[in-house]
């Protein structure tokens, strides 16, 4: 393959890792000289340019950069209680109709919740005031939903990790108006995994995940629950969505997530950060545990917060799966992150009458002055309390493998491979665009993915329609703890993540699927493009415009 026409860092297989040349729609990135210029940009508008304003007009801007900096180090330690008994989700298995399938009726709806002691919360949710049900079913059902919009809006329902008809994704191009219903329908064809549903309307994610609309899909395999991990849902096998809110005054939720200073400061690069931590919608909360092992299914379903986990007596605990699948072997570790979109699950060993707090550490962003601070870098959350009784069931061993586990993909030697940089509101250069298709793969080819972001501010990388293994990192072997199955990475800025990222088998050139940055801001501000899947040998051919959806 043609090498793109600039310099960057190599890593070890010796291609250019932050190009974006390449067949088939690929664009060339900016050269190494203007890239540089990009970030060099960057960094002076968040951490010079309002200082140098305040020199100009008597200080003023200096003044309120100083004093948003010193505000945005954030930490809730000791302020907690742990008062609120943690809400699960419920758990809403399918019905069975007539042909075989299973099928889950779902609503959104607006509501009101109290979210925060003494205030009501406008909001919205799926069959309730806020998040969704967590839906289950099993690796061969042939599912149907039935979504309603009830929401003054046009919005979508995006199944987060699904292997799945490009035209039953719930991305943008699946806009569904107030009133009407959606029926997609297909076959669950993947391992066991912890996936998520969250609406996906173009330019309006950020403020419709912020409102309430989230919840989690499980899909269970002839191995997953025989492979002697926790697996009773509520009990030892409990979902924990972590979100962050900002609030008005009047308990209305802040859409922006920052103040007209912060606005004013450049702390608003990322959206919303708030300051207030739910786990499945309660703040303060507390889980009685029962059991000597305890599975928590992790979501980080922030806008933009990238959360580093341990619990407070430094106690270690496995990471058992990530986002797409079982991990073969447990992993043993004291700290893991997540950005957003990520998920993992991990098992928790218990001793009776033991209580410990799952905290959220400052996390390594990558990112230095200001941004490190600006970017919730420095911030500390105490999360859940886990309140261990008297007695507990179980032997509390963890297996010491997973028979089924799903082995990672690997790309062949001759694997295409595309560039992806990230920077601003644009991926190589463009930002969103609904007619425009900018990459055409082959079904089923094993692709290599180089990404990297180039601005000097976190990303979150998505891809939709497959699962990707994580080949190298910043030009280093794979870290342990991303390892594995995954559909959604953090881009530490200016370091290449490499994938190896399988094309989903479903092939439609008129409907795409969606690439992007899952930091929700960047999302809406255009930080996405779009592929489709073609029958292997027409990637010529296939239309490279497509009739958009909603705006």
């Amino acid at each position: 393959m043609t090498r793109p026409p600039h310099s960057a860092t190599p890593d070890p297989a010796g291609a250019d890792p932050s190009g974006a040349g390449g067949r088939n729609g690929s664009q060339a990135g900016p050269p190494a000289r203007s890239r540089k210029r990009v970030v060099r940009r960057r960094i002076l508008i968040t951490a010079g340019s309002l200082l140098g304003l305040g020199a100009l007009t008597g200080g003023a801007y200096g003044v309120t950069f100083a004093m948003v900096y010193r505000d945005r180090k954030l930490s809730n330690v000791g302020e907690l209680d742990f008062r609120n008994p943690v809400a699960v989700p419920r758990l809403l298995e399918p019905e069975k109709d007539d042909r075989g399938r299973r099928h889950f009726t779902l609503k959104a709806r607006t509501g009101t919740s109290t979210l925060i002691p003494g205030k009501k919360t406008p909001t919205w949710g799926i069959n309730g005031p806020f998040l969704g049900p967590t839906l289950r079913a099993r690796r061969g059902d042939t599912v149907s939903v039935a979504f309603t919009n009830g929401l003054p809006e046009t919005t979508t329902l995006h199944w987060h990790g699904m292997h799945l008809p490009a035209e039953f994704d719930g991305g943008p191009h699946q806009a569904v108006a107030p009133g009407e219903v959606w029926r997609p329908s297909w076959r669950l064809d993947q391992p066991a995994a912890t996936l998520w549903y969250h609406p996906h309307p173009h330019g309006k994610t950020a403020d419709h995940v912020t409102r309430g609309i989230a919840g989690l899909f499980l899909i269970e395999d002839e191995h997953s629950q025989d492979a002697g991990l926790p697996h009773t849902y509520g009990v030892d096998d409990v979902p924990l969505i972590l979100q962050d809110r900002a609030f008005h005054d009047d308990g209305s939720l802040s859409l922006r997530g920052v103040s007209f200073m912060e606005e004013l400061a450049g702390a608003g690069s990322l959206g919303v950060l708030g300051d207030n931590i739910f786990v499945n919608g309660t703040h303060n909360p507390h889980l009685k545990v029962t059991t000597r092992l305890l599975r928590l299914r992790v979501l980080n379903g922030s806008n933009a917060r990238v959360y580093n986990l341990g619990l407070t007596d430094g106690r270690s605990f496995h990471l058992v799966a990530q986002e797409s699948g079982l991990l073969s072997n447990p992993l043993r570790m004291r700290r893991l992150q997540l950005a957003p979109a990520e998920r993992a699950e991990i098992v928790v060993p218990f001793e009776p009458g033991e209580k410990v707090v799952l905290r959220s550490y400052p996390p390594d962003l990558g990112v230095g002055f200001p941004n490190g601070r600006l970017d919730g870098g420095e911030d500390t959350f105490d999360l859940i309390q886990f309140r261990a009784g008297k007695t507990l069931r179980g032997s509390g061993e963890v297996p010491g493998k997973l028979p089924g586990a799903p082995e990672p993909p690997t790309a062949p030697g001759s694997a295409h491979r595309r560039y992806f940089e990230l920077s601003g509101i644009q991926i190589n250069g463009r930002s969103m665009d609904m007619n425009r298709i900018d990459q055409v793969a082959p079904a089923r080819a094993v692709e290599l993915w180089d990404v990297q972001g180039i601005d000097g501010v976190p990303h979150s990388f998505h891809v939709h329609g497959t699962s990707f293994s994580v080949v190298s990192y910043g030009g280093r072997p794979v870290p342990a703890r991303l390892r594995g199955l995954k559909d959604t990475v953090y881009l530490r800025p200016q370091e290449t993540v490499r994938l190896a990222v399988p094309m989903p088998e479903h092939v439609d050139p008129a409907t795409p699927y969606m690439f992007h940055c899952h930091m929700l801001k960047h999302e809406d501000q255009g930080m996405m493009g779009q592929f489709t899947v073609v029958k292997p040998g027409t990637e010529g051919s296939a239309p490279r415009r497509v009739r958009g959806g909603h705006h």
